[in-house]
């Protein structure tokens, strides 16, 4: 854990290690389909913000699965994670923004 971690929480780059080594886990990148298209998280679904509250249980159906979710910046995921919660998803992460995050994009 990062000096920067024990003050703030895990880092986005901590918490995709933690949802590859979780079982049946889901990333969630809730940006735009634009923005997700200019790079991703290896392995993440484009859940955008706007269609969490008509789209969630069909795009993501098991409410008890490791949610793990992202945006730009954090404020996005935050949002997401609210909805998620009172739509009864059970398991859900909130990793911040992608905008810290250090390893490789996805196109």
């Amino acid at each position: 854990m990062s000096l920067f971690s024990s003050f703030f929480g895990p880092s986005i780059n901590e918490l995709a290690a933690q949802a590859a080594e979780t079982p049946g886990s889901i990333l969630v990148d809730v940006r735009s389909p634009d923005e997700f298209r200019g790079g991703h998280i290896t392995g993440a679904m484009n859940v955008p913000l706007v269609a969490l509250p008509a789209n969630a249980t069909r795009r993501l159906p098991n409410k008890q699965a490791p949610l793990f979710v992202y945006c730009l910046s954090g404020a996005r995921s935050a949002q997401a994670c609210r909805e998620l919660a009172r739509q009864g998803y059970e398991n859900v992460t909130d990793m911040g923004g992608i905008n810290r995050w250090t390893g490789p994009l996805a196109q």
